[in-house]
């Protein structure tokens, strides 16, 4: 039981998981530092932090923390991205957000008092996903009015090939995504376990890596499931006795 510097790489064959997920992060509150240029988080106040929640526990448990380190916000909000784009978690985007936040009101204070600005906000491309989504709808709503109404035999062959295309098309896109996602990786820090909840903790806290770190996101998994998520774990460099 020590840490590791590893590569993430989601697996095609990871099952749905259920367990326990415990982040902290700089904006946790309570935990991070907080100064005028922005809030702060080390590995070691981060690693105590988790420690102390599993502690509480007081029973046998598989643990698992993926740790992310950063010595400045640039590198840790290009590591926040890579690590959602490898397991894109709910928490994950919200981090990513706060982080996004910190990083725009830092810019807001360095820039003069901009120029009052009215009118609309500026354009955004509309998600793919979600236009193909109601075009396949759109389909699928013609289809039955077609057939409510009596439609020729023609027109109902037509919809039915129109329907086997679509469903071909979001065949091949769930491919394709599955592909992209397992090409996806990101270097983070591993620490896994499994015994009583104290000595897990106990062990978490040796040779925390990176202490010259000031950014960190730290995200505990703790159940019977975290077995599957090690299959993500690739090239372990093992550091401490």
């Amino acid at each position: 039981m020590r840490w590791r510097k590893s590569t993430l790489r989601l697996t095609e064959s990871l099952p749905p998981l259920t367990c326990t997920v415990l982040p902290v992060h700089p904006w946790t509150p309570g935990v991070g530092r907080t100064a005028a240029s922005g809030s702060y988080l080390s590995p070691q106040n981060a690693v105590h932090w988790l420690a102390q929640k599993l502690s509480g526990s007081g029973r046998n448990l598989r643990v698992m923390v993926m740790m992310l380190c950063a010595t400045s916000q640039p590198e840790f909000m290009s590591l926040l991205a890579a690590f959602s784009a490898v397991l894109p978690l709910p928490v994950l985007g919200q981090v990513s957000r706060m982080a996004q936040t910190a990083a725009t009101q830092a810019i807001t204070r360095m820039q003069l008092p901009p120029k009052a600005s009215g009118g609309l906000p500026a354009p955004l491309p509309l998600s793919a996903g979600t236009l193909r989504l109601a075009q396949r709808a759109k389909i699928m709503a013609e289809a039955k009015a077609e057939a409510a109404s009596g439609a020729s035999v023609a027109q109902l062959q037509a919809h039915l090939t129109a329907l086997s295309e679509a469903r071909q098309s979001a065949h091949d896109a769930i491919g394709q995504a599955l592909g992209d996602l397992s090409q996806k990786s990101v270097n983070a820090w591993v620490f896994t376990g499994e015994g009583l909840a104290a000595t897990l903790a106990a062990n978490m806290q040796k040779a925390v890596p990176q202490p010259d770190a000031v950014m960190t996101l730290a995200t505990l998994f703790a159940g019977d499931a975290v077995s599957a998520l090690e299959a993500m774990v690739h090239d372990n460099h093992h550091i401490g006795p």
